[in-house]
């Protein structure tokens, strides 16, 4: 009988060969995810929210456009709510930003450390770098690490420091290392000491602000019952009241990314053109981590391919 050239061999067929032969899980991972054409955006927000508040909007484009999107809560919520905690809030929140995923066309991952007790640690930071050499990433977005709350600023340092070791062969050796250092950015914040937030890159994201306002509304333990702060009177109890609520949630966050759009109306311009500039009405902007790839201009455009030529 004739051999089946191995040029014929299914993808699926090959990484099972090699995965017999002693490939690990990691590793076929790592090559399920080689080069498509398509981009691989990985982001990390420090609980089941951050990334969908942050970069919802974007991340829907980008899904749309057909690219590879992951959303990674670091910690898994579950001291995030006023009234309930533990496993029960950790299994809701998964199921929120599962719900949200749907909506956005993204995909999500929550990892299983603790709301509130995220420290940056050798084992956490090996961590993520096996998710970022898994997912192949081209782009790595992430919190400042200087932020309001413990868990976003060790995320961000988390993130910091598996910049440079994503590259590194003999660091956790059994997930291959990358071959490209990916660009590594931070969302968009308030803070301004020690420095503060400076975009290089601010998009438009009309287009998919209602996917990102449906996204927030089915997080409802955060955006409807207000999370740790919230209390029984915010709680909507009918559903009357959770039709309000909604309607409450989508109009404060349509109009906090508004004011990112109005605030940097000048990057917009300089993006978009003129005309384009002026009339975006909801953005999402971006700073470049002084780690990993520095990339230029035209490489900021092969990453966030919504400007058109």
């Amino acid at each position: 009988m004739m051999k089946t050239p191995f040029s014929l061999l299914s993808f699926a067929t090959v990484l099972l060969l090699l995965m017999s032969s002693g490939w690990t899980g990691s590793q076929a991972q790592a090559a399920e995810a080689e080069d498509d054409g398509k981009l691989r955006i990985i982001c990390f927000g420090a609980h089941p929210d951050d990334c969908e508040l942050r970069a919802a909007g974007v991340g829907a484009l980008w899904a749309k456009q057909g690219h590879h999107v992951k959303f990674v809560a670091v910690t898994n919520g579950d001291i995030g709510h006023w009234r309930e905690a533990g496993g029960p809030l950790a299994q809701r929140r998964q199921a929120e930003v599962e719900k949200a995923a749907e909506i956005l066309g993204t995909s999500v991952t929550v990892m299983d450390n603790h709301d509130g007790e995220l420290e940056p640690t050798l084992e956490n930071r090996k961590k993520i770098t096996r998710l970022i050499r898994e997912w192949n990433a081209d782009l790595v977005i992430a919190h400042r690490p200087n932020d309001y709350h413990p868990d976003h600023r060790y995320t961000g340092i988390l993130i910091q420091d598996a910049a440079f070791m994503v590259t590194v062969p003999f660091f956790c050796p059994e997930t291959p290392a990358l071959t490209k250092n990916p660009v590594f950015m931070y969302y968009e914040d308030r803070f301004e000491d020690p420095n503060p937030f400076t975009p290089d890159i601010v998009i438009d994201i009309d287009a998919t602000i209602d996917q990102k306002l449906d996204a927030l509304a089915v997080m409802e333990s955060q955006f409807l019952e207000g999370g740790a702060l919230g209390n029984e009177n915010r709680t909507p109890k009918t559903s009357e009241e959770r039709v309000q609520r909604i309607a409450q949630v989508r109009q404060s966050q349509d109009a906090r990314f508004m004011r990112t759009a109005q605030k940097y109306r000048d990057q917009l311009i300089q993006w978009y053109g003129e005309e384009h500039g002026k009339d975006v009405k909801h953005a999402e902007a971006f700073q470049v981590c002084e780690y990993g790839s520095q990339p230029g201009e035209d490489q900021l455009k092969k990453l966030f391919p919504f400007f058109g030529e």
